[in-house]
């Protein structure tokens, strides 16, 4: 058994995820007869109970969001705070919620299939190595790379698809977080490479999909109908 430590997480829900579909944002939308939201809360809750979690949620939706928590009897401890203009900014205003001591994750709440082994991997190898940690899968598809004549095939087994959550040591990816926010800056690991910290892959799931269209809405539902009772 690894030492005890505070794990924190930041379940990022700050965008309105327009290209799902529908009038609400993707977070508040029904997958399994609750908000997706509450899918990956879950999750993080039954890997740690003890865990401490924030959530970012979009500027003026924080009643909204108590309202569902109330009508879907929804009580697992957690503290929110607004996003910001950017994935970037939405991360840095959760990571000023969460305890300056220990490891913290940040996951997308567009990601509501993650399970508690996945946490847990990730969680286990950043207590361990002391570096970041973020899930990954093969890429299984052709790819090409474009170039200035056109496109040439690209070896796709030297990649592979990002996942999330991602995990360090709290300390430096708010020290990390300190620095001016660039475009580039794709996801947490980016910012915290950036700011000299190592990273590690780990495994990631098929199953732990982004809901980005309406089409993944249908996939996690039927996913959902087949996992044991």
């Amino acid at each position: 058994m690894r030492q005890a430590e505070q794990e924190s997480a930041i379940i990022v829900a700050g965008g309105r995820g327009l290209r799902a579909g529908g009038e609400l944002p993707k977070q508040f939308r029904l997958i399994g007869e609750r908000p997706l939201l509450m899918h990956a809360i879950d999750a993080f809750h039954r890997y740690n109970p003890a865990i401490s979690i924030v959530v970012v949620l979009p500027e003026g939706l924080e009643m909204q969001w108590k309202e569902r928590c109330k009508a879907y009897h929804f009580t697992i401890p957690h503290g929110t705070t607004t996003g910001g203009d950017t994935r970037f900014h939405s991360v840095r205003n959760g990571l000023e919620l969460i305890p300056p001591e220990g490891v913290v994750a940040v996951h997308d709440a567009a990601r509501p299939l993650v399970t508690p082994a996945l946490i847990d991997r990730c969680f286990a190898t950043c207590a361990a190595q002391r570096c970041g940690v973020i899930p990954v899968v093969r890429q299984t598809e052709s790819v090409r790379l474009l170039t200035g004549e056109g496109s040439r095939l690209f070896d796709r087994e030297q990649l592979r698809v990002v996942q999330t959550p991602q995990v360090f040591p709290v300390a430096v990816l708010k020290e990390a977080y300190e620095t001016p926010f660039d475009p580039s800056f794709t996801d947490d690991a980016s910012v915290a490479e950036r700011h000299g910290l190592s990273i590690m892959l780990v495994e990631g799931e098929e199953s732990n999909i982004k809901i980005t269209t309406p089409f993944d809405f249908l996939i996690a539902e039927q996913y959902l109908l087949h996992l044991p009772k």
